[in-house]
């Protein structure tokens, strides 16, 4: 997967929430956890690889159109 960091700047609070938790799931704690606070990510099911592919697609389909938005908005600067 290619990282757009030219896309970084569209991304809102509720973007990155929405992707928290759509892997919270996948978080398991140490049987121990109280105590020593740790735990460790579960692996993904060839289902959700599947699916987080999709969602990333979308996601990143999401904050493209946002981009293409807001350079619409803005006025073209001359140079003179």
């Amino acid at each position: 997967m290619k990282l757009r960091l030219d896309l970084l700047k569209y991304l809102t609070d509720e973007d990155i929430m929405e992707e928290a938790l759509a892997n919270t799931h996948r978080y398991k704690p140490e049987p121990l956890f109280a105590k020593t606070g740790k735990g460790y990510l579960r692996p993904a099911t060839p289902e959700e690889k599947e699916e987080d592919m999709r969602r990333s697609e979308a996601f990143i389909a999401r904050i493209k159109a946002r981009a293409e938005a807001d350079q619409k908005k803005e006025p073209p600067t001359s140079t003179v």
